[in-house]
């Protein structure tokens, strides 16, 4: 299984850097069969990363997507599970764009009456096929390279909406700065989903941690709730509970 992800990985990679290439030239490039690749790319379709096309396949993510999505994967994934956990039946929320945030709704399947808002489109795959999630997309120009919807538009119609929790991703956060992102508008939208939210609920690794990312979102007060990953420096975790934050390791 693990020698199957690291192909279908490898051979996201180079469509990524050869969208061109034949399911016949990514047989003998790779050393297996026509239909393994077929396969594979099936598979990759499913995740929501390519779109088959003849003979071949089109990667449907941004090479900054794809790039940040392989990092610190596992951390990510029990963060996303934990903060799905927090989702009941019949819950209103709103998660932002974001590598970590976007793997939520791959685990509230069986969950009912769940209502997600969002700027993510990066989510979009996990809730093809969940009957029990509805999902209010926010308008606003699309930015490929981070999956996300911004700008006026997208403040505008998020400003319609109330919510019990905010998932909010974080490019850094620390006891002194709060949290960052790595842009003004994305800034803007997590600190409007935090005040339309009667919970503010923050994902990040552990490598964000003690960090200060460049567009100031909110200080330390404000965050309700932190959940990283049990590699998060404790003198960080500390300071940041010290200071009121509700920190849950993963």
């Amino acid at each position: 299984m693990t020698k199957k992800r690291n192909r279908k990985q490898l051979i996201l990679e180079t469509l990524m850097e050869a969208p061109e290439l034949s399911v016949g030239e990514l047989s003998r490039r790779f050393g297996v069969s026509e239909v393994t690749i077929r396969s594979d790319l099936k598979s990759l379709e499913t995740e929501g990363l390519v779109l088959r096309q003849h003979g071949g396949g089109l990667p449907t993510l941004h090479a900054n997507v794809a790039e940040r999505q392989r990092t610190h994967t596992d951390e990510k994934l029990r963060i996303a599970r934990a903060a799905a956990e927090m989702i009941s039946d019949c819950d209103d929320v709103m998660i932002t764009a974001g590598t970590t945030t976007s793997l939520i709704p791959r685990f509230l399947l069986g969950r009912q009456g769940v209502n997600i808002v969002t700027n993510s489109t990066l989510l979009l795959p996990h809730v093809r096929n969940n009957p029990g999630v509805t999902v209010t997309l926010a308008g606003g120009e699309f930015r490929p390279a981070i999956e996300a919807l911004t700008g006026p538009a997208t403040i505008r119609e998020l400003g319609q909406f109330h919510v019990a929790k905010a998932f909010l991703g974080s490019d850094g956060i620390s006891s002194e700065k709060g949290t960052t992102a790595d842009s003004a508008e994305i800034a803007d939208v997590c600190r409007l989903m935090s005040e339309q939210a009667r919970q503010t609920i923050v994902l990040a690794d552990s490598s964000k941690l003690g960090r200060a990312g460049f567009a100031h979102i909110m200080p330390t007060a404000r965050i309700d709730i932190l959940i990283t990953d049990s590699g998060a420096p404790a003198a960080e975790v500390a300071k940041l509970r010290k200071k009121g934050v509700d920190v849950r390791l993963v």
